[in-house]
């Protein structure tokens, strides 16, 4: 009967462990957002060695896993419209800078 206590005692040690570490990455989950993703990589900050496609890949993927499908969306379609207004704009550059250029004569 000793072995039977000793082992329901060490199940409850165990399952105090998983909620604590449950909690925790609750915690680190929740502070995981768009905006906190992007002002790492700006600042530098330990979420900042988000730079390889590979790891945004992962980031956005383990989102979705999670269920964070709202955020990965908002994520993407800001990426894709800042995306745009950056070929945009260097399409506006270029424009000007033919612009501002000496012309040939024939």
């Amino acid at each position: 009967m000793s072995r039977l206590k000793e082992l329901e005692a060490r199940r409850r040690l165990l399952l105090r462990r998983c909620d604590a570490q449950r909690d925790e990455l609750a915690t680190r989950l929740g502070a995981l957002t768009p905006r906190a993703l992007l002002r790492g990589a700006v600042e530098g900050s330990p979420i900042g060695k988000l730079r390889h496609p590979l790891a945004w890949a992962a980031a956005l993927g383990s989102m979705l896993l999670l269920g964070r499908i709202r955020e990965v969306l908002t994520l993407v379609l800001w990426a894709r419209s800042a995306i745009a207004l950056t070929g945009r704009l260097a399409n506006l550059v270029r424009l000007f800078g033919q612009l501002r250029a000496p012309r040939e004569h024939h």
